[in-house]
């Protein structure tokens, strides 16, 4: 679904961005602060209402700030031709956010390699069909900047639910991949590592839930960090002390550990 922008001028100028993931939590959170900041939005969301109802919250006073559009991160063919429409939508693109992700944890008993397979398509796959493109046009231009949602959950392997590890960590490999790559070329490159935020996927996660963040907390960094143009946020800070003592917890004794 879509409808006309409101048109930009020379004294209102508008940015033009892109969020895969744009329904509930974080994405919302994101989308409500880029539509307060003077952005032109692109909504995206494999719910038909979601990004619906959210563009209709954001387009008040007679100013079109946001245009939905229903999408599935793992139709991967969709992709191009999705953002050809976008791009031609909004008259041109300054950032992407890729928000879209899923947490299928599987318990300590036994493990599902069809979830597990599940978070890889989504959290992984469905961010480098829209990272590379995406990349590519901006490099073309020469300006532009990715932003990557990966998780804390990336920067170890963790015996609680390997295959949302294992995809975050792709990403954040992925990111920091196109980062160098990128770079050169006038392009920045974003990864966000979230603890864990006050959102329906929290409650899927298990044990403990230490220096919890409100969606809009972490909008709140995650915009500051784009200003910035800063390579690597967590949100909570905190999180980056508390990961890289993580990381540095020898195999042998990481292994033995509960969480």
């Amino acid at each position: 679904m879509t409808s006309s922008l409101t048109p930009a001028t020379p004294l209102q100028p508008r940015k033009r961005a892109i969020i895969v993931g744009a329904c509930g939590g974080l994405g919302t959170a994101l989308s409500r602060k880029l539509a307060r900041e003077g952005w032109t939005l692109a909504l995206l969301s494999r719910r038909e209402d979601c990004p619906t109802d959210l563009a209709a919250e954001l387009n008040t006073d007679g100013v079109t700030r946001a245009i939905a559009y229903q999408h599935n991160v793992t139709d991967y063919a969709e992709v191009p031709s999705l953002l050809t429409r976008i791009i031609a939508d909004l008259g041109g693109l300054d950032l992407l956010i890729f928000n879209a992700g899923i947490n299928l944890p599987p318990g300590l008993e036994k493990m599902s390699a069809e979830n597990d397979i599940k978070m890889v398509e989504v959290n992984l796959l469905g961010a480098i069909a829209w990272l590379a493109p995406v990349g590519d046009l901006m490099k073309d231009a020469k300006n532009g900047m990715l932003v990557g949602i990966s998780s804390v959950a990336g920067d170890r392997g963790r015996i609680a639910n390997p295959g949302y590890n294992t995809s975050k960590a792709g990403l954040t490999t992925y990111l920091e991949a196109l980062r160098n790559r990128l770079t050169r070329h006038g392009v920045h490159v974003l990864t966000v590592k979230p603890g864990f935020m006050a959102t329906e996927m929290l409650r899927a996660s298990q044990g403990p839930k230490p220096f919890t963040v409100s969606p809009e907390r972490a909008a709140d960094d995650i915009y500051k960090a784009i200003l910035k143009r800063k390579q690597t946020i967590y949100t909570h800070p905190i999180w980056g002390w508390i990961m890289l003592a993580i990381q540095h917890v020898p195999s042998v004794v990481f292994r033995r550990l509960s969480f």
